[in-house]
């Protein structure tokens, strides 16, 4: 669909080297940040997710390098609105700019990889069915060879928002005007889908790509290599749902996030404890342009540090929701 578009520095300048501008010092979850605070068993309740075994640690296969987000090249629906009238939306292709964008943003993602001096590195994707997402991949997968690409499966679950079959303009004009009024994330355009529909579904995948992760389903036979990337080839509402997903954001924060350009990349990289956080490569500066609050940086941060499993007991959130606790009485 055409949507709103962040500025063209965020779609080509998420793939910059991070510089590190926030500072971590007000993480207070770990003692230090080689040195998690140990977990509790919370009496006689048990969470074995939070406190694997240390022999299931050991057989655990390397977690991938990064999961890379891509949202699909320009299509001719992102030029010509009319387009959905008459042309089914999972049918719609990419403009011949779309297939120069998804080409180069290959190019970038290799060059990204290739920084790691790593010689055993190797990229698998996961792909919406859409015609014009399929289109990107097929054009970005130029930029890799046969040997380092460790393979591919297409996921319906990627899929875009559905609004509805074929769309008539008028009327669809309308309906965005009023999910404004209602809110981006609850509001179901008329036989088709909420963003809320949409995370119901990204659950689902999420479940999916941890079990993918856990078991290094893609990694090749007997191999075991830290250097695998994941590429995610979709679209900016699922993608952006997805992050909401994956880091637990609230709806206020997803209604705050802003969508990134066609070609455009966000990486999520594996962190110094095992965790993927998104200040791993990109700036304080193109997380705020994507739309980011201060406890979602905060949250990042604390990302950066911390082993799967842990969770983040004395959050930014706590502190920003629960409003009483400036009170001196509840410190």
């Amino acid at each position: 669909m055409a949507t709103h578009s962040l500025t063209t520095s965020l779609s080509s300048s998420l793939l910059l080297p991070q510089r590190k501008l926030v500072n971590s010092s007000f993480i207070q979850c770990c003692k230090t940040q080689n040195e998690s605070i140990e977990l509790s068993t919370n009496g006689k309740a048990s969470f074995p997710e939070k406190s694997p075994q240390k022999q299931q640690l050991k057989n655990l296969p390397p977690r991938p390098r990064r999961i890379i987000l891509v949202r699909h090249g320009q299509s001719q629906g992102n030029v010509d609105e009319s387009v959905y009238t008459r042309i089914a939306d999972p049918k719609i292709s990419l403009t011949e700019k779309g297939k120069a964008q998804a080409e180069e943003c290959g190019k970038r993602i290799r060059e990204m990889i290739e920084k790691d001096e790593a010689d055993d590195w190797k990229v698998y994707f996961y792909v919406s069915p859409y015609k014009r997402t399929r289109e990107t991949l097929q054009n970005l997968a130029r930029a890799f060879e046969r040997s380092r690409i460790a393979g591919m499966r297409e996921e319906p679950r990627l899929r875009e928002q559905d609004f509805g079959n074929f769309q008539d303009r008028e009327k669809m004009r309308a309906e965005k005007a009023i999910r404004m009024l209602y809110g981006r994330f609850f509001f179901r355009f008329p036989n088709g889908e909420s963003a809320a529909d949409v995370y119901d579904r990204i659950t689902g995948f999420r479940e999916t790509l941890r079990a993918d992760i856990d078991i290094g389903r893609f990694q090749p036979p007997g191999e075991q290599s830290p250097n695998m990337n994941l590429v995610i080839v979709s679209h900016g509402l699922t993608l952006r749902v997805f992050l909401m997903r994956w880091y637990k954001w609230t709806v206020e924060q997803y209604e705050k996030l802003h969508n990134f350009g066609n070609g455009g990349v966000v990486v999520m990289e594996r962190g110094f404890g095992g965790r993927y956080s998104l200040l791993m490569h990109h700036t304080e500066e193109e997380l705020r342009e994507f739309g980011l609050t201060d406890d979602m940086l905060k949250d990042q941060e604390w990302q950066k540090i911390a082993r799967p499993g842990e969770l983040n007991y004395d959050g930014p959130m706590m502190n920003s929701f629960f409003t009483h606790f400036e009170d001196d009485d509840c410190q």
